[in-house]
């Protein structure tokens, strides 16, 4: 099973803003709250520090790396960190539908750059199992990356007839692309879990199932590792429980059935291994926040 389509089909991002960045001197551009957003940029030219809320460490950015920002924090980017910072609407305000922003007088540095927006708050749980920064190095950044981000450069310095179109697929190229350069290289998180064939197995096997009554012994078993080992290697990498995992992820389904089909509540919670609607109630409650019927109404 194709678990990085699966998660980003339920995410659905869209893209909303691509642009170029052509810096120059000493500048600073802080990014407030990115709530419901991705963001993916690339260092076609020169280096800058980024520095993002809830990361200790700020991080060089050099000539050919990439980075994405999944969970939505604020973030800055600067060419030194003690540059004076301007509001990113006020740089990037005319650039909604593409183009390139110069910044006092640009030529130091170039960067293009995605935001995309995610379905609804209720995906926030999953987001939360990314890592913080998704950092590619120049030396990860290969072949179709790169020439993903040339193509999308191209688009943005000489818009042609259907530019507009162009970035936006050309967006979603670079964020898969830029995910999968990670998958190998995660240290933390649901992404890391991916790259892990052990893993992997497990969460394929709850992804492709998700009505089944697993237990964590039936998931370690294929897994091919004891209970207590899978178990103890599940939560550090992925930050929960497996079973809370796979109620979670149920969730996610429901909530995404409930924005956009006519079901109702009884046959979705059927479908995702509930004995009756009241404890599938009682579950979505408990981790959405509300009911399914209240979730229903507040996204109609």
């Amino acid at each position: 099973m194709d678990l990085l389509s699966d998660i980003l089909s339920l995410l659905k991002p869209v893209n909303y803003m691509s642009a170029g960045f052509d810096g120059g001197g000493d500048w600073a551009v802080v990014f407030p709250d990115q709530t419901d957003t991705i963001k993916c940029a690339n260092i076609v030219k020169g280096a800058c520090w980024l520095t993002v809320e809830g990361v200790d460490q700020p991080l060089r950015l050099e000539t050919g790396d990439c980075f994405i920002l999944p969970r939505g924090q604020t973030f800055h980017l600067a060419s030194k960190l003690d540059a004076d910072p301007a509001q990113a609407e006020d740089v990037f305000g005319g650039a909604k539908y593409g183009g390139v922003v110069t910044w006092n007088g640009g030529g130091d540095i170039f960067i293009v750059s995605s935001r995309f927006s995610v379905s609804q708050q209720r995906f926030g749980m999953l987001l939360n199992l990314l890592p913080f920064i998704v950092h590619i190095r120049r030396e990860a950044n290969q072949g179709e990356l790169r020439w993903l981000v040339e193509r999308m450069m191209q688009e943005l310095q000489i818009p042609s007839p259907g530019s507009l179109l162009s970035l936006q697929h050309l967006a979603h190229m670079i964020l898969l692309q830029a995910l999968r350069r990670h998958l190998d290289r995660a240290d933390a998180g649901l992404l890391k879990a991916l790259a892990d064939e052990k893993l992997n197995v497990a969460i394929s096997a709850m992804h492709e199932n998700p009505a089944f009554n697993w237990t964590v012994q039936e998931l370690a078993d294929l897994a091919g590792m004891s209970r207590s080992i899978f178990a103890e290697r599940f939560k550090d990498t992925v930050g929960t429980a497996p079973i809370d995992y796979l109620i979670r992820w149920r969730m996610l389904l429901a909530s995404d059935r409930l924005t956009n089909a006519s079901e109702p509540i009884s046959a979705i919670a059927y479908s995702l291994g509930y004995d009756s609607e009241g404890a599938f109630s009682t579950a979505f409650k408990r981790v959405m926040g509300r009911s399914p019927r209240q979730y229903g109404r507040a996204h109609a």
